[in-house]
């Protein structure tokens, strides 16, 4: 009895009368007001009179009131639009309230001195407001995927600002991305905007700026997908830029392309080789590549050298990988073959075995071996190898290179045997 009489009081244990449980403050959650923060931003803008140093400075003392960290999005959607955004891009309405200012992006004339002191209201508030820069980043992927609901002459007024906001680092350029959205594409607006965004760069920061930027922002190898489906030619897309003075845009889109047409046909390459496929069929697959993408048998050759030298896994004594790489390459013999038709494409393998041999250090004394391998298998010419000792060679390992085919370059060449079309081989040892 005793041990539940103890359990008892135990149980009962006194409750202070009058105690109440507070809600921490950080647990209280304010309702989610846009509309109310709307109003009270309408307000104070009113009150400048669209004064640009009165706009600032009544956006950096409103900061402390409002909660610029909550209301972010809300409050760059009345800066640019000039009042909330709705899907589609409208501005929302509130029955007869004022729902809309003229301090915004879209109330300012189109010319750039005026977009350039507008442009200075987002440069001050960000330096104050550090936070809202991400804020701003996430507002503009938004505000672009709207562009369908703006009117053509806000669109152009957005464009521009864009340029400056891109090239003063407010955004970075990957926001320009967004634009590949079907219906943006579709109907051109995406081009029409990117085209306006890169004229107004050129004329406000340079070239080399906007070049740098699209390559940054990862845009350069995506012109083409900003251009409608039913117009992607190269012919269409190299009117467009020229039209309006960006030729230097479609030489940058040609050599990203090309580029990338060398990725591929690098890569069809290794999966040839590594599914065993005839040196037939892989002659006709990187010849049909190389013709369809216009990369010159010159480059070709260097990409086949590349593969080629992949494909092994390298001695590394000096007098074991000599011989292991001659019976390597005599293997390829054809396919080099196939594309040193001319002295330039020859000239330009010699170049890479050269550069092969000087960056790996157990094939600097291979060099010549390689060079007389590809001699002998009519791969490259002695007019060629004439040439590249005179005058062709590169500065990487000239000398050691050039004294291992010194004994080559003094002997007399035979001419070609005019019946049989073919070269008449030097039975030389070096």
């Amino acid at each position: 009895m005793a041990k539940g009489y103890c359990m008892s009081q135990k149980i009962e244990k006194p409750i202070l009368s009058g105690q109440r449980i507070k809600t921490r403050k950080r647990d209280e959650r304010e309702k989610y007001d846009p509309t109310g923060f709307r109003d009270a931003i309408l307000l104070g803008l009113e009150k400048t009179g669209n004064d640009l140093e009165a706009i600032s400075k009544y956006l950096d003392s409103a900061g402390s009131k409002l909660d610029y960290r909550r209301y972010g999005e809300a409050l760059f959607d009345i800066l640019i639009a000039g009042g909330l955004l709705v899907p589609g891009g409208s501005i929302a309405q509130d029955g007869d309230k004022p729902v809309k200012t003229t301090a915004c992006v879209f109330e300012q004339p189109e010319d750039m001195e005026s977009m350039r002191n507008f442009e200075q209201v987002f440069i001050k508030l960000m330096r104050r407001y550090k936070y809202l820069e991400k804020m701003f980043e996430e507002e503009m992927k938004k505000v672009l995927v709207f562009m369908k609901g703006f009117s053509p002459k806000n669109r152009i007024k957005l464009a521009r600002m864009t340029a400056l906001w891109i090239s003063n680092g407010s955004v970075p350029p990957i926001v320009l991305s967004v634009l590949i959205n079907e219906h943006l594409v579709k109907d051109n607006l995406a081009l029409d905007f990117l085209l306006e965004v890169f004229v107004t760069w050129k004329q406000e920061k340079g070239l080399p700026s906007l070049m740098t930027a699209l390559k940054k922002g990862g845009i350069e190898g995506r012109l083409m997908e900003f251009v409608p489906p039913n117009k992607r030619t190269e012919e269409y897309f190299r009117s467009v830029f020229e039209a309006v003075g960006l030729a230097d845009i479609v030489k940058l889109h040609k050599a990203q392309a090309s580029q990338e047409a060398k990725r591929d046909l690098q890569q069809s390459l290794i999966d040839d080789l590594a599914n065993k496929r005839s040196m037939k069929d892989i002659m006709l697959d990187v010849k049909e590549m190389a013709q369809r993408s216009g990369i010159p048998e010159h480059e070709v050759i260097g990409l086949i050298w590349s593969v080629v030298m992949t494909q092994a896994e390298w001695n590394k004594k000096e007098e074991l990988v000599a011989e292991q790489a001659v019976k390597h390459l005599k293997m390829y013999t054809p396919l080099f073959d196939a594309f040193t038709c001319t002295a330039k494409s020859e000239l330009a393998l010699l170049l890479k075995v050269q550069e092969f041999c000087y960056e790996n250090m157990c094939f600097m004394k291979v060099f010549q071996k390689i060079v007389l391998l590809f001699y002998k298998t009519d791969v490259i010419s002695e007019e060629v190898i004439l040439k590249w000792y005179k005058e062709g060679h590169s500065v990487k390992g000239k000398m050691l290179f050039l004294d291992q085919m010194k004994k080559f370059s003094g002997y007399k060449m035979p001419k070609k045997n005019q019946n049989q079309g073919k070269r008449i081989k030097l039975q030389i040892k070096i």
